[in-house]
């Protein structure tokens, strides 16, 4: 994927998300290609509730309303794993039961059907973010970094169409979360893909520049 492959950016129009009658948030933005939005609210103001709807596995205890699209093709009805919707939590949840190499082939798409060209995508993968040499490695002796990396080239090499973020950063210590803010903005930019990031950390919005949305009672510290 290379930046300029996007040309229209993702359109959220009129999404509202309630629960138990309750109206959690309204909100209509445009993130365009390479560029963060920012959500930002306390716990229980929706934040992850609005990924989920996007994201398309919102739980039914919610309602929801609004478009989603991207590029002029719209989104909303369409099941999550026809998305292309590219997924950082708080933990990076890596397969515990494959190696790095393993949870890496796994994110490929299936229409790159030769092995040797999987391993070679792996392999690059890993060398662009400091890993090479890791492709037989076990997770679980990986440090928190390390596993943040892997999960964001896993997603990359799904070639995600957007990004959603729900918190990834808020489980490092001071110097690997800016670390971590660093390479998965500018992975996002270099490919052009809209993201849409929820925090409750002001310092994760100023590193994400870009638009900020202020959801819930709290206006963030």
């Amino acid at each position: 994927m290379k930046p300029g492959s996007k040309t229209d950016g993702l359109h959220l129009d009129a999404i509202s998300i309630g629960l138990h009658g309750r109206t959690l948030l309204c909100l209509s933005a445009v993130v365009r290609p390479g560029d963060v939005l920012t959500v930002m609210g306390p716990s229980g103001s929706g934040k992850s509730a609005l990924l989920a709807y996007l994201g398309g596995f919102l739980d039914p205890v919610f309602t929801a309303n609004g478009r989603l699209s991207i590029d002029g093709s719209d989104l909303t009805g369409i099941p999550a794993e026809n998305r292309r919707c590219g997924l950082l939590f708080q933990d990076p949840l890596l397969f515990p039961h494959l190696s790095v190499g393993g949870n890496l082939l796994f994110g490929l798409t299936p229409s790159i059907a030769r092995h040797s060209q999987r391993r070679r995508m792996v392999e690059q993968a890993l060398v662009d973010v400091e890993l090479q040499g890791f492709f037989d490695r076990d997770p679980a002796t990986l440090s928190g970094g390390q596993k943040a990396r892997v999960a964001l080239q896993r997603v990359m090499l799904s070639a995600p169409r957007f990004l959603l973020l729900d918190e990834p950063f808020s489980k490092l210590d001071s110097d690997l979360r800016q670390q971590t803010r660093t390479l998965i903005f500018s992975t996002a930019k270099a490919a052009g893909l809209p993201v849409i990031l929820v925090t409750h950390d002001i310092a994760d919005a100023e590193a994400a520049g870009g638009r900020v949305v202020v959801i819930g009672e709290e206006t963030g510290r």
